[in-house]
């Protein structure tokens, strides 16, 4: 991953891109972190950083808005969209709820009490694909609670 936005950092400078080399310069500054913190950056560590990331930025926007700053919305905004082209795929609702009847059936989860075990099965596979909310939310729908 590192790799990849380091490249993708050359080509923006070269082509003297100033806001997506700001953002792709704060991305990479966030990756080595982990990467200097943990030894290594595995795959899933990387998309965790980008989930993080991408979520400060539209929180940022947000409150950007709520303040008056419409610019300042527009470039987090951007820089949240420039971080999505990192990130897997979103899961759509139909692969969400496929997802959620399998974590249930593994577990073998009946009733409500059981969200936490399905939510640990469950976490690693929806990982920078789906809100945590989301998919705990689509998991008590499925149990009844």
């Amino acid at each position: 991953m590192i790799e990849r936005v380091e490249a993708d950092l050359k080509a923006a400078r070269l082509a003297r891109d100033t806001e997506r080399v700001g953002a792709l310069s704060l991305l990479l500054a966030a990756l080595k972190d982990v990467e200097k913190a943990q030894g290594s950056l595995d795959e899933s560590a990387a998309i965790q950083v980008l989930t993080r990331e991408r979520k400060r930025r539209a929180e940022a926007a947000e409150s950007f808005r709520e303040g008056g700053r419409e610019a300042d919305a527009v470039k987090e905004e951007a820089e949240a969209a420039l971080i999505d082209g990192y990130l897997p795929a979103a899961l759509g609702s139909d692969e969400l709820q496929e997802l959620v009847q399998q974590a249930i059936a593994e577990v073998g989860a009946t009733e409500a009490k059981d969200l936490g075990a399905v939510m640990k099965v469950l976490t690693p596979r929806t990982q920078g694909r789906a809100d945590g909310k989301a998919v705990s939310t689509a998991v008590r729908e499925a149990l009844g609670g």
